[in-house]
């Protein structure tokens, strides 16, 4: 029986191991937080940092091949690890999700367009940008945040960005223009090693306080852009020389043409629906990618909509198990916060 160790131990990692464990294969977890959601369905758990080099050499000594949770892992983590196992996806997909100005450049050096974007390593840099964006775009950090974090807003021209490098912390930051979009869709895309691929159907997505609410399958688009959305990820996938799942954003304009917003290099919130509405699920698609087993069929055999459970509104569950047509997952966190995301359910429609 082989053992995958999976870097990161939070539901992501819960739901890898859960699919692992049914393809008959153990799981180690390498997370600092003791009892994670992950560990609690794994055969083991080392308790320490992602960058520990103790530890990462003992994960790799008792796994047969790597594969991570998160696109934060650090890069050097990864490398280290690949010099004696199998690191799925390649560390060259961290390297380019990690740093919002590289992934940019890397998704338009593969053909596909994304929102207008400058450098920002300074406060004057900043001035000069919103200058040629009409004093309006999204600021982010280049590097780290997610669900919203590290990110400001300027909606008109009438913002004052004076103090913005400043209040984000003086790291290197990126601008993005702002995109006459219509709707939000991602598509979960999986390539193997012989470089075979599968993509599931795209999904229509809702955000709620910069974090995501609802996907809904089948998203509102034609064809002829769900055709699209599978080429742009099947090309990002070639272009990384990528072995897993994959998850990629985009923004529909009014004609139904596409805009890249970034890529996620793992299993995705957005596809958590897959685990109700197909035969074979994201968690389990990505194991079989890794683990050098033939990919599952991508078809769904019914719509559905998904929706996280965020804070409190894991007080729901009990109204949600009395519906039919309904799947819940929980992650098997034992204190519920605002803005943390506490579990999903799936409504078959």
């Amino acid at each position: 029986m082989k053992t995958i160790g999976i870097i990161g131990g939070g539901q992501l990692g819960r739901m890898l191991a859960m699919a692992a464990a049914r393809l008959n294969f153990r799981t180690v977890i390498l997370e600092p937080q003791p009892d994670c959601p992950a560990a609690q369905v794994a055969n083991a758990q080392i308790v320490a940092a992602y960058d520990d080099q103790r530890a990462l050499d003992e994960l790799a000594t008792v796994s047969d091949l790597i594969t991570y949770e998160f696109e934060n892992v650090p890069v050097s983590a990864a490398v280290r690890l690949a010099a004696s196992r199998p690191v799925y996806p390649p560390p060259k997909a961290l390297e380019v999700a990690q740093d919002r100005l590289v992934e940019k450049r890397f998704i338009n050096d593969c053909g596909i367009a994304t929102a207008r974007f400058h450098a920002v390593d300074s406060q004057a840099d900043l001035e000069a940008a919103f200058a040629d964006f009409g004093g309006m775009g999204v600021l982010k950090t280049r590097r780290l945040g997610y669900d919203g974090k590290g990110q400001r807003v300027f909606r008109s021209a009438e913002d004052d960005p004076s103090g913005a490098f400043i209040a984000l912390g003086q790291v290197p930051l990126i601008l993005e223009s702002f995109v006459p979009f219509e709707r939000e869709i991602s598509i979960i895309a999986a390539r193997a090693s012989d470089g075979s691929t599968a993509c599931f159907d795209p999904g229509e997505n809702v955000h709620r306080n910069g974090i995501l609410h609802i996907s809904t399958v089948p998203a509102s688009v034609g064809s002829s852009t769900a055709d699209a959305a599978r080429a742009a990820a099947t090309a990002i996938l070639g272009a990384l020389g990528y072995v897993g799942v994959i998850g990629v954003e985009f923004f529909v304009l009014a004609d139904g043409s596409l805009v890249a917003n970034e890529i996620a290099p793992r299993v995705h919130n957005s596809g958590h629906w897959t685990e109700a509405a197909c035969v074979v699920s994201q968690f389990e698609q990505h194991i079989r990618a890794i683990a050098g087993l033939p990919l599952g069929d991508p078809s769904r055999h019914s719509d559905c909509m998904m929706q996280n459970l965020v804070g409190d509104e894991i007080d729901d569950v009990p109204a949600l198990l009395a519906e039919r047509n309904v799947l819940v997952h929980l992650y098997g966190k034992t204190e519920a916060r605002a803005g943390r995301k506490m579990g999903h359910f799936t409504r078959l429609i």
